[in-house]
């Protein structure tokens, strides 16, 4: 099922994996571009018109009742309730240690410092199709929440069939109490440019369809989002000591996400490969969506073959996955060699879905490389920092000369004179 590589010809597994993601189509950006100008214009008039046509919904009302989140909420079982609750304190306990402290220095007729502050109101999308996940709920309205997020508003598309009763759960676990009913691009529109009845928001996160990655583009700069995320990929590292049923399932859990999902091994060992590969082929025939797998492991299933892992660090560097796996006899060793990854799953034991739903990390990362220069979704993510200054006069005379020759030398005599004036 894998396509085979060796180190030689991994640069063609480098190319293939950049290359999977869809390129920008000119049809769905102009029909996204009328949907979003037509919100502006019409605000909650086009929503209506849009969540009939569209979701096949005529709406009552834009937002969710508190009377139907309370049905929805008693739709869910006591044992997911407990799985749930369990994973949104996990959750919770991790971004705790990610919040960061205003702070000051003053000396010498000087104070200058920093201060951090929670984004006043943010949107997440939820997806209202197959992609209609509580866990994204809490992974991406807790980080919010913890950072002192004053206003979340969570929008989902409606449905004939109603809404998803977990997703309503682990809005209310996460301290959600805004829930619109609206999807797609106009969903987006709405939250970044605000209608009668829906206040603007300073960031849009969460996923959704080619649609809302389009509109969340285009709306960047009238408001913040998180990421414009591609196809998944879990890249894993293995050596002898790796169990091949273990990591085959590894790599299967990730195919089934998405026709265009990557599953890679990097190893040392062609036999171990080999028995990874045999055993992918076992399992898929036992799964619900091998269809899926079946897509994705042909298209994109590869394992590669290196000399040493040393050479599988450099080469997980050059892809920087969005989950790497670790199967390795002593994977602390290899930490320390790893810049590029959106999560890092050390171990054996430590499988990529263990963090998707209840260890506590983030499970939105950054895909398709970026890596490199992104991180994921956090409690940074929703707060914005701000300097401030104050000097006295002496302080101010202390600096006074080198502020009037740097403006002089940029050829900005006025900046030179607003402090050559206080003189």
């Amino acid at each position: 099922m894998l396509k085979f590589y060796d180190k030689s010809s991994a640069p063609a597994l480098l190319d293939m994996l950049r290359r999977r993601s869809a390129g920008e189509n000119p049809e769905i950006m102009a029909t996204v571009n009328r949907v979003i100008d037509d919100v502006r214009t019409r605000g909650d008039e086009a929503l209506y018109e849009y969540s009939e046509k569209f979701d096949g919904v005529k709406l009552s009302s834009l937002f969710m009742s508190e009377e139907e989140k309370e049905r929805l909420i008693a739709m869910v079982p006591d044992d997911l309730r407990r799985t749930m609750e369990r994973a949104a304190e996990n959750i919770r306990a991790f971004h705790e240690q990610q919040k960061q402290t205003s702070w000051i220095d003053a000396s010498e007729g000087r104070v200058m410092g920093q201060r951090v502050l929670p984004l006043r109101r943010v949107g997440i999308y939820v997806p209202g199709g197959r992609a209609a996940y509580p866990s994204s709920v809490l992974m991406n309205a807790i980080p919010a929440s913890v950072a002192g997020v004053d206003e979340i508003i969570m929008c989902t598309p409606p449905k004939a069939e109603g809404v998803n009763p977990a997703v309503i759960y682990a809005a209310h676990l996460a301290g959600v109490k805004n829930i619109l009913t609206v999807g797609g691009a106009q969903a987006v529109a709405a939250l970044a440019y605000g209608t009668e009845s829906i206040k603007r928001v300073d960031k849009i996160v969460g996923p959704g369809n080619i649609y809302v990655a389009m509109a969340k583009r285009l709306c960047y700069g009238a408001v913040d989002i998180d990421m414009i995320a591609g196809p998944s990929e879990v890249l894993c590292i293995c050596d002898e000591s790796a169990n091949a049923s273990y990591i085959a399932a590894d790599l299967l859990s990730q195919a089934e996400h998405d026709p265009l999902a990557a599953s890679v091994l990097i190893t040392t060992s062609r036999k171990k490969a080999e028995e990874i590969d045999a055993e992918l082929a076992r399992q898929t025939d036992l799964l619900a969506r091998r269809e899926i797998i079946m897509q994705s492991i042909s298209s994109f299933g590869s394992a590669v073959i290196v000399d040493t892992l040393d050479e599988a660090a450099a080469l997980s560097d050059e892809i920087a996955p969005e989950h790497l796996e670790l199967a390795l006899e002593s994977p602390f060793e290899m930490l320390s060699k790893i810049r590029n990854a959106g999560s890092v799953f050390l171990g054996h034991m430590t499988p990529e879905p263990l963090g998707d739903y209840m260890a506590g990390p983030n499970h939105v990362l950054p895909t398709g490389g970026t890596a490199r220069f992104s991180s994921a979704l956090s409690v940074d993510s929703f707060v914005k920092k701000s300097s401030y200054l104050y000097f006295g006069r002496e302080a101010f005379n202390s600096l006074a000369d080198d502020v009037i020759r740097f403006a002089e030398a940029e050829g900005l005599d006025a900046h030179a004179n607003s402090v050559r004036i206080r003189k």
